[in-house]
């Protein structure tokens, strides 16, 4: 196992570092969004049937209500759109994250990568945000309450401390995803340099470890993103059922 390790950095390394090339990036991220496609389409030969016998499609079935109860219950009833979306990212990077227990690189243990993943999520947020509240009811939200004419200068400081906070949202995402992944490796590399002489990989007693950083790391991409949805869609929604309430609440006090 470890010759095979050694013989896929050697051929995907890019000169002089221990990353990846950009070719050796795109073999790895083939590799997970492949098992994924293949994964969904063994899962889809069971729909058809009433009562889901194929194990893949009971598996995909258990993720989807969770993914759909999460979305629910953080955003709200109207959550159920952003299923989606969240699934697609709760896969892409769980198995993103569970490619690095057994290869010697994952694709969430590049940096840009993450990046790009936030900044597909926050991009996401925002135009939801407009979507529910128009451009300027959106950005409205980043001032703060009205504080009226005299207060201004502070209206605006608001303003530009909530655009750097959402900005910053991408570094959190990003950088907390890269962190654990990346570390991960670091520390197996470590543990193994530490059993060499006596021929034991120590490493692998950290595959518990990581197989719950796996999980908890996709967890905490996709709940925080339905946390940014329920923040700019929530006033939205609050304010129709608002409406509701107020309809009801006659019929309520006879």
């Amino acid at each position: 196992m470890d010759q095979f390790l050694s013989i896929g950095s050697t051929l995907f390394a890019a000169e002089g570092h221990n990353e990846p090339s950009y070719w050796g990036f795109a073999s790895y991220l083939i590799v997970v969004v492949g098992f994924i496609f293949v994964m969904m389409t063994l899962a889809k030969k069971g729909i058809n049937n009433r009562v889901f016998k194929n194990p893949i499609t009971q598996l995909f079935e258990q993720l989807f209500l969770f993914i759909e109860n999460m979305c629910k219950s953080i955003i709200g009833p109207h959550g159920i759109k952003y299923v989606p979306m969240v699934l697609t990212l709760w896969l892409l990077i769980f198995v993103g994250n569970t490619l690095a227990l057994f290869l010697p690189f994952s694709p969430t243990a590049d940096l840009s990568f993450n990046l790009g993943l936030a900044l597909l999520s926050i991009g996401y947020v925002q135009w939801e945000g407009i979507r529910a509240n128009g451009l300027f009811g959106h950005l409205s939200h980043f001032a703060g309450p009205k504080l009226g004419l005299a207060m201004i200068p502070i209206t605006l400081m608001i303003f530009v401390i909530e655009i750097i906070s959402e900005l910053m949202k991408n570094v959190s995402l990003s950088l907390r995803l890269f962190g654990n992944i990346h570390g991960g490796h670091m520390a197996v590399e470590a543990m193994n340099k530490l059993g060499e002489s006596i021929y034991v990989p120590f490493g692998a007693f950290l595959l518990p470890v990581k197989l719950l950083t796996c999980v908890v790391q996709a967890m905490i991409f996709t709940l925080l993103t339905c946390v940014y949805l329920s923040l700019v869609t929530q006033h939205g929604e609050d304010h129709g059922s608002g409406h509701d309430d107020h309809g009801q609440t006659p019929a309520m006090a006879h």
